[in-house]
């Protein structure tokens, strides 16, 4: 073909070499691709065409897999009978499949069709110092065809899925698809395909062992020891700072970050194709050996893998290639990995402090990504697939501080590209494209025969081009950069292809500097507008996503070891390359790779905040321990100790050893002594390093954040701590003193306050979010929080032991006290109710929960008031007569006499004015609390009560004491009485509202007979709680009436006068037992008109003598003299 041509004249095919090149290796990767997927859905008994594991069709397929590739259908009716139902459905289902065979055989077509050996002189492809790109094509394009055709082979239902949609094909349509003799042809002669393919390369043998034996320079200098890469100081940036600021220079530029595992796949089966050249050439067979040294399990694609031990060809060889591999080539790639750990951390470091470097030192960039990558690979590739003599060289716990330092990098170049596009902007033009013409001008003086005119030459074309790209400054000019950049790497294809060809006038055989320059320029341009490309090439891990179950335990591995645990953010970001192994060609698998990627991610970041806030609950755990150790309660030992020594007693020798004070952890005799709490704050601070690493990653079209899985899951921990803390058994009904817990609590916060010096998070939003919903009744999970826990064990507890009369409420003393019964209780009242407890519990609880428990009590009071209401029911006609008749002593005593139930409505109003005063002690603290932290706004509040006209409209006033009520006031009226209340709405019910309160007032004398009525001067108060009564009858008497738009005050002096005539009666009785405690209930009028804001001591002093009453308190105290005494 080749003889016809002149000198300066070029075919089609000569021209297009190069295009075909590039085409043919994208589409046999999207031949790989489908294939792949077609293999692994076979395998996949969920993914399997369902034909093929279909009991009807069973026999119909093992009849045609047998007869393959042949066609019978007339003899064999009864086995193809059930094929014949199905043939539309197969027609349908099948056509991928099929169709994907077919491709894969039209691919063969056009890449064995390559007339390789007629274009190219034999010298022309050399790799490591001219024709850089078609060599690399034709080698890769060689490569691709052998693993397309070996993966091929390796889909045993191939045979199947081709015969079951031609058969299907003929029943439907009378004939066999016309492609169908081929295929079957095909299918047949690659059931061995490396021996096939030996065959079909006997005619390229020279072509592709030249480009081969090209490697001998390039492979033995990247496949060094770390020794070596070592002494050479390789990738260092600082071992020669003369130097730093000069531009990184190879006369092999493209070599340099050229992947090592792409070389040996090339070499491996390149030499196995013309194999032949291994027992003529010496150099050829050490190359081929070297290769097999270092990986005797070879990619095919993705995690398909091949063992070269299967090759019958020099079966010696490879044995003893094995053996060396297996026993040397896990340390080898281990050190390797040690060093490069080392260099690409120093590099990155260098390069994050003077980003500018990135300029000059980009080669070296990219020849450590390369590098990495390769090492990364090569472990993930050998870890699993061959026997091991030493599995610790093929473990490699330290496999994330790699792929970190890469990321690092890969980070660097993303966001300082704009920095490296100036400086090779600038590069193209001021140096390469004077260089480039130059060298031109040499070769035109030394009388080179172009044949073509100078100035369509594509040489002096590419120099004319560079020259005009702009200069420096080229801020504003950058985005016009990229075309004409890109037009002349599109450029440069041409000229390689036009001076390689054997009748080339120009040619770069012997014009070799020419070559170098162009790879060179070729590297140059592709800084300005390739440098996404350039990562995908030399650094993209998408290889992970098919090797989840390694990815995974590597993941865990990192997080195992605390040195680690800083680079576990490298496994997510590991992520975002998923998606650059998709081809066009599969798009049905995108979706697939891309739910694989966010599920990774997801759960890597999942785990690693999970991590984190397990570390930091063990912290937490031992800051509440230290600051437990810090309460009053821990202090009497130190005191009886402190007591004990100053009072000289002496303790036995086998005495209780003295214990260690609080602060004692702190103090160190050595630095090197690491306490277990250092170790959790390193351990946490490596892990939030990782985690505040990035501040988000796009995979997928998708953002993560992985922030915001760390303050999701410390929401959810310190919600459960807290709710934990509490220590409620509901069995015991024991519960943590709200003071113990609020100081465990704050000790928690303050360690999640320290988290911000770790991660930027806001702490604040998890504090708002958990504390917010700790003052609700049930949480978002809908689980129980502490306000409903503390509200049941109060109402539950301790207000029940009140009413069964083992508690009292002491005025004096603000708090619950446990009475001396005979069955002592679990718990000492007086610490879960005095005025520091209720503070502590009002911090914990807050407005919203207090307020919970405010309605809680109002529940049970309402649900007393309506058993009260029962009983005046019971009574009403009674009661109205009594009402009426309170100045008639006969007719009052027979009428008290018919009354039923004295007793249960004195001690319902009791509970009552028990609930109620529990309720004044929280308010109390409340508003204690809340004056603390909002003073302003709570003295507003007061003062906004505090003048309210009396004309003002209830509904009005109302609002206001709500307000003031939520901020701990207290009210004339309360309001949430009043809405506890109104829920009740019998007949009459101003009536029994009114009556309720005569049944009060006269029942009041019988508790002058009751033993416990007596009055202590101590406490304030009465043993039995009546004096809970002045509470109750005030504040049930002023909702009553504001519900029903009565006049309160007009009521109460009702009752005033109702009960002062009862209670003066007693004075006439001469029974001992029924006046035994008649001056303590005297004193319930005193203390109902001191509670009253409707009441005063003048209208009391007309109902009740005061000399009655200072004969009462006179007496009481003197009885409580004498008692004490």
């Amino acid at each position: 073909m080749s003889a016809t041509l002149s000198r300066g004249s070029l075919q089609p095919g000569q021209q297009k070499l190069a295009e075909k090149f590039t085409i043919l290796n994208d589409r046999g990767i999207g031949m790989l691709t489908r294939i792949y997927n077609i293999k692994k859905a076979c395998g996949d008994p969920k993914a399997k065409p369902s034909y093929l594991i279909d009991k009807n069709l069973e026999s119909a397929v093992k009849f045609i897999v047998r007869k393959f590739p042949a066609v019978e259908t007339r003899n064999n009716n009864q086995q193809l009978a059930q094929l014949q139902k199905e043939k539309s459905e197969i027609l349908k289902n099948l056509a991928l499949y099929y169709f994907t065979f077919v491709d894969v055989m039209e691919f063969k077509v056009c890449a064995t069709n390559l007339d390789v050996d007629s274009i190219f002189v034999p010298i022309s492809l050399f790799l490591q110092t001219v024709n850089f790109d078609l060599t690399k094509n034709y080698l890769d394009l060689v490569v691709t065809y052998t693993n397309l055709m070996m993966l091929l082979s390796r889909i045993e239902e191939r045979k199947a899925i081709i015969g079951l949609y031609n058969y299907a094909h003929e029943m439907t349509h009378g004939s066999s698809d016309r492609e169908y003799p081929r295929l079957g042809q095909m299918i047949v002669d690659y059931e061995n395909p490396l021996k096939k393919m030996m065959e079909e390369f006997v005619p390229h043998g020279k072509s592709l062992s030249d480009a081969l034996l090209s490697l001998q320079m390039v492979y033995p200098r990247r496949n060094l020891s770390a020794d070596q890469w070592r002494n050479a100081q390789l990738l260092s940036l600082i071992s020669a700072p003369s130097t730093m600021l000069n531009p990184a220079q190879s006369d092999t530029m493209p070599c340099e970050y050229l992947s090592l595992d792409a070389m040996e796949k090339w070499i491996v089966f390149g030499f196995i194709l013309c194999h032949g050249v291994l027992n003529s050439d010496q150099a050829a067979l050490s190359l081929w050996k070297l290769a097999l040294q270092s990986s005797t399990c070879l990619c095919l694609f993705r995690d398909e893998v091949v063992c070269v031990s299967n090759y019958n060809k020099r079966v010696n060889d490879i044995k003893e290639c094995k053996e060396q591999a297996l026993s040397h080539a896990g340390l080898m790639h281990r050190e390797r990995r040690k060093f490069l750990r080392s260099a690409l951390k120093e590099l990155a470091t260098v390069l994050s402090d003077q980003p500018g470097l990135l300029g000059p030192k980009a080669l070296f960039v990219f020849m450590a990504l390369s590098f990495a990558r390769d090492e990364i690979i090569w472990l993930l590739r050998h870890a699993d697939n061959i026997q091991k003599k030493s599995t610790d060289d093929f473990i490699d716990k330290h496999i994330a501080e790699l792929i970190f330092y890469m990321e690092e990098l890969r980070a660097h170049v993303r966001k300082y590209g704009p920095v490296m596009q100036r400086y090779y902007v600038q590069y193209l033009s001021g140096f390469d494209a004077v260089v480039l013409n130059e060298l031109v001008q040499v070769r035109l003086l030394s009388g080179a025969n172009i044949g073509l005119p100078p100035k369509w030459h594509p040489i002096p074309y590419i120099a004319i081009l560079l020259t005009m790209v702009p200069r420096a400054p080229v801020k504003n000019s950058l985005p016009n950069v990229g075309n004409r950049v890109q037009f002349c790497i599109f450029s440069q294809c041409y000229p390689f292809a036009y001076t390689s060809v054997s009748k080339a006038s120009l040619g770069i055989a012997d014009h070799r500097e020419l070559g170098k320059m162009m790879n060179t320029i070729i590297f140059h341009t592709k800084m300005v507008d390739s440098l996404v490309e350039m990562l995908v090439e030399t650094s993209d891990l998408s290889i992970f996503c098919f090797y989840s179950r390694a990815f995974e335990k590597m993941f865990q591995q990192c997080l195992e070891l605390p040195s680690q645990s800083r680079h576990s953010i490298s496994f997510p970001l590991l992520c975002t390359h998923f998606m650059s192994c998709t081809h066009e060609l599969c798009p049905e698998e995108r979706h697939h790779i891309g739910d694989r990627s966010l599920s990774l991610c997801n759960m890597f970041l999942d785990e690693m905040a999970k991590q984190a806030r397990n570390l930091i609950t063990d912290i937490c755990t031992e800051q509440c321990t230290l600051s437990d150790q810090l309460l009053p309660k821990h202090c009497a030992k130190t005191i009886s100790q402190a007591v004990n020594k100053k009072s000289k007693k002496q303790m036995g020798k086998k005495g209780e050893p003295e214990r260690e004070k609080p602060g004692v952890e702190s103090m160190r005799k050595n630095r090197l002594l690491v306490t277990n709490l250092d170790k959790l704050h390193t351990a946490l601070s490596e892990l939030c390093f990782s985690i505040n690493y990035v501040p988000n990653m796009v995979i997928w079209e998708h953002t993560f954040t992985p922030r915001e899985y760390l303050t999701s899951h410390l929401e959810i921990r310190f919600t459960k701590s807290i709710v934990g803390m509490t220590m409620y058994n509901q069995a015991t009904q024991e519960i943590a003193k709200p003071s113990e817990l609020l100081t465990s609590v704050r000790a928690y916060m303050t360690v999640l306050q320290s988290i911000e010096n770790y991660v930027q998070i806001d702490i604040t939003r998890v504090f708002n979010n958990v504390l917010l919903q700790q003052t609700q009744h049930l949480d978002s999970h809908g689980e129980p929080t502490i306000t409903s826990l503390y509200t049941n064990w109060y109402l539950e507890t301790l207000l029940r032991q009140v009413s069964n009369g083992h508690i009292a409420y002491f005025p004096a003393m603000k708090a619950f006290v446990n009475l001396p019964t005979e069955n002592e209780l679990t718990f000492n009242a007086e610490e879960y109710s005095d005025i520091s407890e209720m503070r502590s519990l009002s911090e914990l609880l807050g407005p919203y929960g207090m307020k919970f428990l405010s309605e809680s009590l109002m529940w049970h009071i309402s649900s007393q008031v309506a058993e009260l209401k029962k009983l005046v029911v019971d009574n009403v006609e009674i009661l109205t007569q009594m009402r009426t008749s309170f100045d008639k002593p006969e007719h009052m005593a027979s009428l008290f006499k018919k009354l039923s139930s004295v007793d249960s409505v004195l001690k319902r109003m009791t509970i009552i004015g028990v609930i109620l005063s529990f309720r004044s002690l929280a308010q109390e603290a409340l508003r204690d609390v809340l004056s603390c932290h909002i003073p302003f706004l709570v003295s507003s509040v007061e003062d906004f009560k505090d003048h309210i006209p009396r004309e003002t409209d209830m509904k009005v006033a109302m609002n206001v004491y709500e307000l003031s009520s939520a901020a701990g006031l207290p009210c004339e009226i309360d309001p949430a009485l009043v809405v506890a209340l109104s829920s009740q709405n019998p007949e009459e019910e101003y009536k029994i509202a009114c009556l309720l309160m005569v049944f009060v007032a006269v029942s009041m004398p019988t508790l002058a007979s009751n033993v416990m009525s007596q009055y202590s001067p101590a406490i304030q108060g009465h043993c039995n709680n009546i004096h809970c009564l002045a509470k109750a009858i005030n504040q049930i008497a002023a909702a009553l009436f504001t519900i029903h738009k009565g006049s309160i005050e007009d009521r109460l002096k009702e009752f005033l006068a109702l009960a002062s005539s009862s209670l003066l009666k007693i004075g006439q009785e001469t029974d001992k037992t029924t006046t035994r405690n008649r001056e303590s209930v005297y004193l319930l009028l005193d203390m109902i008109v001191q509670e009253s804001p409707f009441l005063t001591m003048d209208l009391l002093e007309s109902c009740f003598p005061y000399v009655l009453l200072r004969n009462a308190y006179h007496a009481v105290y003197k009885q409580s003299v004498s008692s004490s005494a």
